[in-house]
């Protein structure tokens, strides 16, 4: 197994897929907005939180998802949104990433109340964003060809789930002007909501807003039920991910692509977990993951794998070598890897490829297919023929580390 030191990992091309913004914050600034925005913090000190909130390990998916009530307390706040965007941009470029998907849900931001509405917080992140792009891109390493330029799009995250309050001023408004629709019509016209303001963004103003994703509790909340969210998405040319098979198994991969015309997965682990599958009818459950998993590599749809945070959420997997990565690589699916969440996860890009390349056999030439796949398989603001042009400038980029390194 050929080994790759953590300077050659910093130095290469790299891109992360699954980013979530409002998990991915600098604990210091955390600290900063929650006292501009007057929000109580279990504690003040960087320290303090990483003991009693941002741990390196949790008991379950529901201590890592409560870290989330405190990030985005602060970002409730337009001045906070665009410095975390801004910052998040920096963080990315400082470790050699040169294109990244910030998603996030803006419906939990959102405040009519204060007077902050969905346009008001888009243009938050992508001014963040922009700013910081526009920093990087007019260095002398970049303007004078000796590194890839630096990218970004934004992914509008749809919640499978929500309740009647506490979840956010937006959704508790929604319960109740509809007080009398059941919880999952409430939810879907959300969504619906979503999309179409997403792609009315787009169009409108050229936010560079390049895709959808489901998240939330899997369980209950199957991506079949949002299908007409995702018809109009696919009929408006928004692309779209969602998060599959990270709580739920090899059925909700299957209902993602087949319910949701899913070009990218999000986690797809617990596709290749047997036991997972509840189905009665699927008596093979073996060969149903199988020629799942053919078909998913075959059509080239990538997996957007997450090791660190698979790790935290799920108690039963012990150790790395047991994440099914392994089984993906065996597959030969597409995969990228991603950070997921950079402050809840306590991660960076090049620590999940230490990981991945540390404990699982990846040579050379597989790992270039890995790092070529984050920019052929993204949702490039661009168009086609630009999103090619710029991953040959990276993978070229690619190849000029590898050889400094001895690697050719």
């Amino acid at each position: 197994m050929p080994r790759y030191s953590a300077d050659f990992i910093k130095m290469m091309p790299k891109s992360d897929l699954h980013l979530h913004l409002d998990g991915s914050l600098r604990l210091d600034s955390l600290i900063e907005m929650a006292k501009r925005s007057q929000v109580t913090l279990p504690s003040e000190s960087v320290s303090g939180l990483k003991e009693l909130v941002f741990k390196d390990r949790y008991q379950n998916l529901g201590e890592y998802l409560h870290c989330f009530q405190y990030t985005c307390a602060v970002l409730r706040d337009p001045e906070n949104l665009q410095q975390a965007a801004y910052e998040l941009a920096l963080d990315n470029q400082a470790e050699g990433v040169n294109y990244i998907e910030v998603r996030f849900a803006p419906q939990l931001l959102i405040d009519l109340t204060r007077g902050i509405d969905f346009d008001q917080i888009m243009h938050a992140v992508n001014n963040g964003l922009k700013q910081a792009m526009q920093e990087y891109n007019a260095t002398e390493a970049v303007l004078s060809g000796q590194k890839p330029p630096f990218y970004y799009g934004i992914i509008n995250c749809a919640m499978r789930m929500f309740g009647n309050k506490g979840f956010s001023p937006y959704y508790t408004n929604l319960f109740q002007l509809m007080r009398d629709f059941a919880p999952m019509d409430v939810i879907k016209l959300a969504a619906m909501e979503l999309v179409r303001a997403s792609v009315r963004l787009r169009d409108e103003e050229g936010m560079p807003i390049v895709g959808l994703d489901l998240a939330g509790q899997e369980a209950g909340y199957p991506a079949g039920k949002f299908k007409e969210v995702y018809e109009y998405a696919h009929q408006h040319f928004l692309l779209k991910t969602l998060h599959a098979g990270e709580a739920y198994g090899a059925e909700s991969v299957f209902e993602a692509i087949t319910e949701c015309y899913a070009d990218r997965l999000g986690h797809g682990y617990s596709m290749f977990i047997p036991e997972m599958i509840q189905d009665p009818a699927i008596s093979d459950k073996t060969k149903y993951i199988n020629n799942l998993a053919s078909y998913i590599a075959d059509k080239r749809i990538a997996i957007e794998v997450c090791l660190t945070s698979n790790l935290q959420t799920n108690p039963a997997i012990t150790d790395i070598r047991q994440h099914k990565f392994k089984d993906m690589l065996e597959h030969r699916i597409a995969t990228v890897i991603c950070t997921d969440n950079r402050l809840v996860s306590n991660t960076t890009v090049s620590k999940e490829y230490q990981l991945a390349l540390d404990n699982f056999d990846v040579p050379l030439k597989r790992l270039k297919d890995m790092v070529a796949y984050g920019f052929k398989k993204s949702f490039f603001p661009g168009s086609y023929v630009e999103k090619r042009q710029y991953a040959k400038q990276c993978l070229e980029y690619f190849d000029r580390v590898a050889q400094r390194y001895g690697f050719i």
